[in-house]
């Protein structure tokens, strides 16, 4: 398949919140010839994206195709509208990286707002940590929303992996209750292990010289910063507060085990747990084992949204996508790459919600 990435018009971008991960981006977008301008409320960030080449120049470019909004959850969509205020291009693609989505996007609901979270991180603090290899292999969620032209997703799609990044759509709601069982749930979980032991050592002395790698692994995050997860606690709190009761449950069971010493229920859950960690996904897919699913599709708002949901909803990941126009020009052909074993029962899929399609494996 021919990347939509040498087509993008006007490579020029505006990072809105230079800190560790809108710096990573602006490095990342640098390293790929494009021009990017910096806006933070900090002088120090900005002095410091200058100096280390994660921006180009400060300010707002208002010939900027597009624009990543990097701060605070609860303060994306106030940005976010007024970029969308001041930037009257239909082309404009703007983009966030908040960890939760359902406020955001239903606050936003402009078509050329497509919400975003990259499912990558670091342990730094600022800039001064960003990298621009931080998104090469991670998992990019976008969050379309029907109104999203199909244009304008699929040129979103190859800015983000031209990065490195591998992008998989949701709905809003189902990421933010996916993401508060594999991120925030987790974070929370660590923090509070690492303040156990940290308790703990203050009349245990040797405690944590005993921390070894296990220990380490499971409170790795606890040691990100702190400032950016009270926002998004409070705006994905339900998602949050319903994965802590499953937790707390799963764990007084275990807890009972433990105290009856059933030694075989204390082994099925670490025997389900090994196999279920071992058969996570990996970063990469070999190119014999993909396959382009092929559909002529209308040009009318929600068929973009109905195709990668459909997709999301079967845990099918979306490796590339592509838009053939068509020259009567009220249709196009949809050119979507999947791993090849989830392709038949993605085409069966769509048939049931009225696309005909056709694959070729690639």
């Amino acid at each position: 398949m021919t990347s939509l990435s040498n087509e993008i018009f006007d490579r020029r971008a505006t990072i809105i919140g230079v800190g560790l991960i809108g710096g990573s981006i602006g490095l990342a977008l640098r390293q790929n010839g494009w021009h990017v301008s910096g806006v933070d409320t900090d002088p120090t960030a900005i002095a410091r994206a200058l100096d280390n080449g994660i921006i180009d120049v400060e300010g707002d470019d208002s010939d900027s195709t597009f624009i990543v909004i990097a701060v605070p959850s609860d303060h994306v969509a106030t940005v976010a509208l007024d970029v969308l205020h001041r930037h009257e291009d239909p082309r404009l693609i703007v983009t966030d990286m908040a960890g939760v989505k359902s406020s955001i996007c239903s606050a936003v609901g402009d078509p050329r707002f497509i919400g975003g979270h990259p499912m990558a991180g670091s342990e730094q603090f600022g800039n001064s940590g960003s990298r621009a290899d931080l998104f090469i292999g991670a998992t990019w969620v976008l969050t379309p929303h029907e109104s999203t032209p199909p244009e304008t997703y699929v040129h979103c799609v190859a800015i983000l992996h031209e990065i490195g990044a591998h992008t998989l759509a949701l709905s809003p709601e189902d990421h933010d209750r996916l993401v508060a069982l594999v991120s925030h749930v987790p974070h929370l979980v660590a923090a509070s292990l690492m303040n156990e032991a940290s308790i703990a050592a203050q009349s245990d002395g040797a405690l944590l010289q005993l921390a070894a790698g296990g220990f380490r692994d499971m409170t790795r995050i606890a040691a990100g910063d702190p400032g950016i997860w009270p926002d998004l606690v409070i705006e994905n709190h339900k998602a949050i507060s319903d994965g802590l009761t499953q937790l707390i449950e799963r764990l007084t069971h275990l807890r009972d085990d433990v105290d009856a010493q059933r030694t075989s229920r204390i082994s099925e859950v670490l025997s389900t747990a090994s196999l279920a960690r071992n058969s996570l996904p990996g970063a990469t897919v070999q190119r014999e084992r993909l396959t382009q699913v092929r559909l002529p599709v209308p040009d009318q708002p929600g068929v973009l949204a109905t195709v990668t949901s459909t997709a999301s909803d079967l845990g099918v990941s979306v490796i590339d996508i592509e838009i053939a126009h068509s020259i009567e020009g009220d249709r196009g052909v949809l050119i979507l790459v999947v791993e090849s074993n989830h392709a038949q029962r993605f085409v069966e899929a769509l048939s049931l919600k009225g696309f005909s399609s056709s694959t070729l494996d690639l």
